[in-house]
């Protein structure tokens, strides 16, 4: 039990355990060995995570955003000083490689901390004329929010949605991933010690009855969930019945469009960031990758030759550049579509088996060329190191392709030509998009998606408008003029 936490929740400032609860077994994906033994949140725990957070929030909703901000500051400044610490548990957690926990996820979460400290004091409202009268707006605070992390991010998931919540007056429970439980606890232990109130950032185990009774409690203002499209749709409609509000984001199949003009080497490693960076766990993975034919032959060389040239082995090894999917049941999964994508006559360029010796969830990075609209990995989100590369011709074509999805959570495009960059873009549906780059995320930037991979946006000052409520006051400077 190498990652063993002081108990399974942390409510109200403190660790709490109830070992009535069901076991949840945490899983270290290089090995398959157990490294902690959590239990689920039982209606007790429950009641007191939302007990303390409606408690907390009332005091913290009239606290001067200032003072937040100096406490979020801590927080960030603490993450950035334990990083060493924090990246191997992640490590732990997740099966990323160090070298991809110690710069990706911790310092992530610790930028939203910091850039939501700086936010938090300068959201006004405004004053508007109306000649004699006057109305001025308050943007309040929404309440106590609900955050439902993922297990691909979840330390910066859990920094992504308690920043803003937190930088503007409310207070988040938040449930972990059953896979992945650990990191938010420390994010928890490292707000109470960076001075943030007992109860305002509750952690609460458990499965998916868990994620149930919080979003469909009367006391909760706000559901924020990262996760799958189906999950999605059952939280939106449990969260809808109580008017709630909420943001989505959810998965995707989004489009890499790669013109002939294209700088080759920079398409290429962009390719390999958007398909193989942590083991392709990565939503807004470029998992469609559409070439044009003129460049196509020199594409695939190019990039099986760098793929073949990735690291694969054990994640707390610095040397290690990929490491193994998060479970048992990813693994399955992904190798399934990896097999269906052989059958349905995808061409294998490098790959399609298991990787890095005979223990672990690992996969080779994978890479299928002559793959048509119609077959499943072009479809369906893999959530795997499996890239899918496709032909094009013209660029209307490749817009309508790259657009016939369900989904619509981000898009990239490649070329030498700004011109039709901007105007391909312009015509992409997708949420959160790039040119001549690929999944970089600054906390400047709103991001999210469209159609069916979300509502809503994480991050920016976008996310403001999801995390408090205005409200408008008129006020009358003469007689009152009543027609009775």
């Amino acid at each position: 039990m190498i990652a063993q936490p002081k108990a399974s929740h942390f409510v109200d400032g403190a660790y709490v355990e109830d070992t009535a609860g069901a076991v949840i077994d945490v899983l270290y994906p290089a090995t398959g060995a157990v490294i902690a033994r959590l239990h689920e949140a039982t209606p007790a725990v429950i009641e007191a995570a939302l007990v303390s957070a409606a408690r907390a929030q009332a005091a913290w909703a009239v606290t001067r955003p200032v003072e937040r901000a100096r406490i979020l500051r801590r927080a960030a400044d603490l993450i950035r000083d334990r990083g060493e610490e924090l990246a191997r548990l992640e490590t732990l957690d997740t099966g990323k490689p160090i070298q991809e926990t110690r710069v990706a996820d911790w310092p992530s979460g610790a930028d939203a901390l910091e850039y939501f400290a700086g936010l938090a004091p300068t959201v006004t409202g405004e004053t508007i004329p109306l000649g004699r009268d006057f109305v001025y707006t308050l943007r309040e605070p929404l309440g106590v929010c609900v955050g439902i992390g993922a297990w691909n991010y979840p330390s910066q998931i859990a920094c992504w949605k308690s920043a803003p919540a937190l930088a503007l007056g409310n207070a988040m429970v938040f449930k972990p991933s059953e896979v992945t439980p650990l990191g938010a606890l420390k994010l928890a232990e490292i707000f109470i010690d960076a001075g943030l109130p007992p109860g305002l950032f509750n952690v609460v185990q458990g499965r998916g009855a868990v994620g149930g009774a919080l979003v469909t409690d009367a006391r909760v203002a706000k559901v924020s969930l990262t996760g799958s499209v189906p999950t999605g749709q059952k939280v939106y409609a449990a969260a809808a019945a109580g008017v709630r509000h909420v943001t989505m984001e959810l998965g995707g199949k989004s489009p890499l469009i790669v013109f002939d003009d294209a700088s080759l080497e920079d398409a290429v490693g962009a390719a390999m960031l958007a398909n193989f960076y942590s083991a392709g766990q990565v939503c807004s993975n470029g998992t469609r990758v559409f070439v044009q034919k003129g460049l196509k032959d020199r594409f695939l060389a190019r990039l099986k030759d760098r793929a073949e040239t990735i690291l694969l082995g054990d994640p707390q090894d610095d040397a290690t550049q990929m490491g193994p999917l998060v479970s048992a049941v990813q693994l399955d999964k992904v190798m399934g579509y990896i097999d269906r994508a052989r059958a349905e006559g995808a061409r294998l360029v490098t790959g399609g088996g298991r990787g890095a010796g005979n223990t672990g969830w690992f996969v080779q990075p994978t890479v299928f060329a002559d793959v048509t609209d119609t077959m499943e990995i072009a479809r369906e989100e893999v959530f795997g190191p499996v890239m899918a590369v496709l032909d094009f011709d013209t660029e209307d074509e490749v817009i309508a392709r790259a657009n016939a999805t369900e989904f619509g959570l981000a898009a990239g495009v490649f070329t030498a030509d700004l011109t039709r960059a901007h105007r391909v873009i312009g015509q992409l549906q997708a949420g959160t998009c790039w040119i001549n780059a690929y999944n970089l995320t600054p906390v400047e930037s709103p991001f999210g998606g469209s159609k069916q991979s979300g509502v809503g946006r994480e991050n920016g000052h976008a996310a403001v408008e999801h995390y408090t409520q205005v409200k408008s006051v008129y006020v009358g400077l003469g007689p009152v003029d009543a027609p009775y």
